[in-house]
């Protein structure tokens, strides 16, 4: 009997965002700086002499060790700065098995960073 190919699905908006409040209040546009290819659910912070956002990154002194929101699409800006980012920035409940952390960070830098997002009110819920 031939065997049936599995297909794996990866994370989707549904995965990540539990809640958001309604007319898209809960987003914002942002520019991805350049030099990142960044996954839905990963944590962006954002570089204060630019505004634009990267991966958040606790050990950095430019803005973007703050947490400021989370990505809720993929971006692509390796070659060049990307200015279609979506970002839930605010009022929102998104679910902690879909978050993209940096390599490396430590869990109390993640419990800082969900600290972060819930003065925002974005909340990180287990489990839903």
């Amino acid at each position: 009997m031939p065997t049936k190919p599995v297909f794996t699905e990866g994370l989707n908006l549904g995965d990540l965002l539990k809640y958001e409040a309604p007319n898209l209040y809960s987003r914002d546009q942002v520019t991805v700086a350049t030099g990142q290819v960044l996954a839905l659910g990963a944590v962006v912070g954002v570089i204060t002499a630019s505004s634009k956002v990267k991966v958040v990154d606790p050990s950095a002194t430019d803005g973007s060790e703050v947490a400021a929101g989370v990505l809720i699409q993929a971006v692509d800006a390796n070659l060049a700065d990307r200015d279609d980012g979506l970002i839930v920035a605010r009022h929102a409940i998104v679910a902690d098995h879909a978050l993209v952390w940096p390599t490396g960070i430590t869990v109390a830098e993640k419990k800082s960073a969900i600290a972060q997002l819930k003065a925002l009110g974005i909340l990180v819920r287990k489990g839903v």
